[in-house]
């Protein structure tokens, strides 16, 4: 009588056991998240979460239309600002370089290969 409840025993329920079944969800959760997250940066959500760096031409070009547009700047203050801006823009990347390689002077061959790389990770955020 035994064997015939084992036969009558449905082969899912004995694979199914709460934790399978839990950790199933969990890898199907999981896997919905990631093409969820693949979507939304494909459509270009990243790009407007994190707007490019000032001191590129994207994020200088993004800027000034902004100030342009919020300060309703005339044709001539915009020829001002946007030369005004430039001239800053050309400061910011000097003081960078010229910061760089001061402490580059300080810092022995193996630290200014782990500074490299911190500057290069910081880059990519």
């Amino acid at each position: 009588m035994s064997s015939t409840r084992v036969a009558e025993t449905p082969v899912l329920s004995r694979i199914w056991t709460p934790k399978v079944a839990c950790t199933a969800t969990l890898a199907l959760v999981f896997l919905c998240g990631s093409a969820a997250g693949a979507l939304v940066m494909n459509q270009g959500l990243h790009a407007r979460l994190h707007p490019p760096a000032f001191d590129t031409p994207e994020g200088k070009a993004m800027h000034f239309d902004r100030i342009q547009k919020e300060l309703s700047l005339t044709p001539a203050q915009s020829e001002q600002m946007e030369s005004i801006l430039n001239d800053f823009w050309q400061y910011y990347r000097t003081v960078l370089s010229d910061s760089k390689a001061r402490i580059m002077q300080v810092l022995n061959p193996a630290q200014q290969q782990k500074f490299e790389r911190m500057l290069q990770e910081y880059q990519r955020q």
